[in-house]
């Protein structure tokens, strides 16, 4: 369905792409949805079901365990490779505690790797807690979904009338792979402060972000004209939005959206949000797009067009507004 800003449109991936991408109608949706609420749902993608539940389960395993127990992975252990465990209220949204615990992960990297031999930051081995089938099921499920960026960033770069291989080609044969599990309390905004938010107002730094979610809800984007509106779990789905970097690369063309998140189920939430983004040595250029405009007048007054350098650059810049205790120790 076309995109309007009120709406979140669906792709669905499960006609098989040809040697030179995916079909126009795939691309088409893409654009539309890009134009429009910078959202949309994919379905079709491949990625098994069976995977993603047994994700969920590992996840509530570890969730559900003592306080002690989850700091056995914190991430002050990860060091520079900025991975682990960070309890309730210790993670940032533009100086704003969130209202959720979680854990970060990144490429499975060992020491014989150039960048961790170096010292780069955010590269190394993940931490993982000590309970059954919980490593193999999470690196499981991040070669699934890098598999699964390639195929929307290649869908992006036909939705942009570019080559098949733009993205892959200048910025993601190498990605930059992040992906967190995130375990929010329900909360009510009718007996806490508005300031207490699950996930507080924010858009994505980088170039695509693939979620899935459970069946909680409470995942809201910010309409055009329209204000706040939900964007609910679709069974079998996955919420897929552009971050700050592809906004930038197109000069607003396909413009971020920022989110937020407010888990009022009255049951525990569970997400799954996994980002796909340049190289960390990429250096992030323009593209040419007819009829593109820089937008100036961002909801937090920022500018991501100000930006000059390699993404990893960039990324490492926000670090510490995320976790400044940690970015200290970083940058």
């Amino acid at each position: 369905m076309p995109a309007t800003p009120d709406s979140i449109p669906v792709v669905d991936l499960s006609t098989p792409s040809s040697a030179s991408g995916e079909t126009p109608k795939v691309a088409t949706a893409i654009h539309d949805a890009c134009r429009g609420s910078g959202f949309f749902y994919v379905v079709g993608h491949g990625v098994e079901d069976d995977l993603q539940e047994r994700l969920e389960a590992r996840s509530r395993e570890f969730f559900a365990q003592s306080l002690e127990a989850k700091m056995a992975i914190r991430m002050e252990l990860g060091g520079r490779s900025w991975r682990g465990y960070f309890p309730l209220g210790q993670e940032l949204t533009l100086g704003k505690p969130d209202q959720k615990e979680g854990i970060y992960f990144g490429a499975e990297l060992g020491a014989d790797h150039p960048r961790v031999a170096a010292g780069v930051p955010l590269h190394g081995p993940n931490l993982f807690p000590d309970l059954p089938s919980f490593r193999d099921t999470v690196l499981e499920y991040l070669d699934a979904l890098t598999q699964l960026g390639h195929r929307l960033m290649e869908a992006m770069a036909l939705s942009l009338g570019l080559p098949v291989s733009y993205f892959d080609e200048r910025y993601t044969r190498d990605p930059t792979v992040l992906f967190r599990i995130f375990h929010y309390p329900s909360i009510s905004l009718s007996d806490a402060s508005e300031a207490l938010w699950s996930v507080g107002e924010h858009t994505d730094y980088g170039l695509l972000t693939i979620l899935r979610q459970d069946e909680a809800g409470g995942l809201q984007i910010k309409s055009r004209d329209s204000g706040w509106i939900d964007a609910p779990p679709l069974p079998g789905a996955f919420v897929c939005n552009i971050g700050d970097m592809l906004d930038r690369m197109t000069g607003g063309y396909y413009r971020s959206t920022p989110h937020r998140v407010l888990n009022e189920s009255g049951r525990e939430r569970l997400s799954f949000p996994f980002f796909f983004d340049p190289g960390w040595e990429a250096e992030v250029r323009p593209i040419e797009v007819p009829g593109a405009t820089v937008d100036e007048e961002r909801w937090d007054g920022v500018s991501v067009h100000e930006f000059q350098g390699t993404y990893g650059e960039y990324l490492l810049a926000k670090v510490s507004h995320v976790f400044p205790g940690l970015g200290e120790d970083v940058l």
